[in-house]
Parts: C-alpha cells; structure tokens; sequence
C-alpha cells in the first residue's frame, strides 16, 4: 500500500489559504492582493484535467502518436445544496497534429477516464462525466 501523501494549507487571511505539498509545491486559494489563485473545488477540476491529461500523453506516447500540442478542459456544474458537490463535469480534449490518428486517441482517452485516472474514478461517484475530443491541424490557431 502507497504511503500517506500530505498536504498543509496555512491560512493567509479573510478565505485565503496557501497549499503546500511535502516538496515545497505550493497554490494559492483564494484572490490574494488581486492575484487569483484556485477555489478547492477549482483545484479538483484542474486535478482532472491534470490527471487525464498525463495518462493521455503517456499512451499516446507508446503508441508514438504524441501531438505537437495537447489541452484539457473541464467545465462542472454543481448541485444546489449543501454541501454543493459536483454533479455534471464535461472534458475536451484537444490536439493539434498532423499524424495523429482518431483510434489512437479514443483509445487513450477510454483508458485514462476508465481505467487509470484516480481522480476521474473518484468524482464519478457523485458526478456524471462526459467528454469530447478535437483533432485539430497545427496549422490551425490555438483556442
């Protein structure tokens, strides 16, 4: 069994905190002197996309479909009463290459979403997940 990860969030003032890991990474929660940090359920999302992202890339990377550039999205609704859980979560996926194949790429995003992205597996417990993906030519601006 994995040890225990920890993580501290010292109080900066009014709802502001500051999350630290063992390895001195660190977030912001909260609007601090007019920088934005994440809300914790904001971090949960970015958790996501984080998560199904690395998966993503790592087995595109085996089946040498890596693209040039790759983003995640993640758009949530939340129920209306406490304790305000997520209920509808939605991820696009978007790639820009020229080789990539659609196979490859459904492939890679059925096995990070059911098999192998803890946080996926946890927020589907209280939320139904969707998602979509978009191939898009480099030669094509970024959105």
């Amino acid at each position: 069994m994995e040890e225990w990860k920890e993580i501290e969030a010292h109080w900066v003032e009014g709802r502001v905190f500051e999350g630290f890991n063992s390895e001195n990474g660190e977030v912001l929660m909260g609007k601090l002197d007019g920088n934005a940090g994440l809300s914790p359920m904001e971090l949960l999302l970015a958790g996501l996309a984080g998560c199904t992202g690395v998966d993503v890339v790592i087995i595109l990377g085996k089946k040498r479909q890596l693209p040039e550039d790759f983003k995640v999205k993640v758009r949530a609704k939340r129920a209306d009463a406490h304790p305000k859980v997520y209920t509808e979560i939605e991820i696009e996926y978007l790639f820009w290459g020229d080789n990539l194949t659609e196979k490859a790429i459904r492939q890679a995003i059925d096995l990070s979403e059911d098999k192998y992205c803890s946080v996926s597996a946890m927020l589907s417990k209280t939320a139904k997940i969707s998602s979509s993906y978009q191939i898009i030519p480099i030669t094509k601006e970024k959105k």
